[in-house]
């Protein structure tokens, strides 16, 4: 039988800080969020392998989707800088992994999903585990969750191929938004900051990761 506050332990160890994280907090989030319950039954022996986890199967005309693996999404945490005070609106939640951590980090998470059945998991593994200061919430993911923003930090832990201006609208005067731009190996860990109204950005890293529905650029008509 799987040791998992073992497993997490060595996950902390040799994938989270061997990549430089180095903020004590989120190390202690990651550390204290049993990511297994948060996984299928039948690949819970997986849950703190360095890989995308496959949660569900895909439907009809939708990609497939995956918890990012752990230290990606460290990293991007770590790149959004959240404070205890932050609100943050957490896109694509899935199953709640990602929000239960961010629960530690911040003042209160909007976890928004479009899948019906990963919300619902979400909220109940949430409630099992007492966290009180998640809210799930459905709908689509490009059109955020404007009712509960502005938001100090927004977060999309998968690839986008195109941000939707409403994303950046709901961030608050020096607001956050993380997430990959860029879809397959060629993603790329991008911050962007709220300044005086402006939208700035920086490219961090390099960070191949499933990509979230509904982000995609629309195709072109050619000839």
């Amino acid at each position: 039988m799987t040791d998992f506050a073992e497993a997490r332990r060595t996950m902390v160890d040799r994938q989270i800080r061997t990549v430089d994280v180095t903020d004590a907090d989120i190390l202690d989030a990651i550390g204290g969020v049993p990511r297994e319950l948060f996984v299928p039954p039948e690949l819970r022996s997986l849950a703190y392998t360095d890989a995308d986890l496959p949660i569900i199967q895909a439907k009809p005309g939708e990609e497939r989707r995956f918890l990012v693996e752990p230290a990606i999404l460290a990293r991007l945490i770590q790149l959004a800088e959240v404070g205890r005070d932050d609100i943050v609106l957490d896109i694509g939640c899935a199953t709640g992994y990602s929000s239960a951590v961010l629960s530690l980090l911040s003042n209160s998470v909007v976890a928004l999903e479009t899948d019906p059945d990963l919300a619902g998991s979400a909220t109940e593994t949430l409630l099992d585990l007492d966290i009180g200061n998640v809210a799930v919430v459905t709908g689509a993911l490009p059109a955020g969750y404007p009712s509960e923003g502005p938001y100090d930090v927004i977060l999309l832990a998968g690839s986008v191929e195109d941000l939707p201006d409403a994303l950046f609208d709901q961030l608050k005067e020096g607001g956050r938004l993380v997430t990959i731009v860029g879809i397959g190996p060629v993603g790329m860990a991008n911050l962007f900051q709220k300044t005086a109204g402006e939208i700035s950005h920086r490219e961090a890293f390099n960070a191949p990761a499933p990509p979230l529905p509904g982000f995609s650029m629309a195709k072109s008509f050619q000839f």
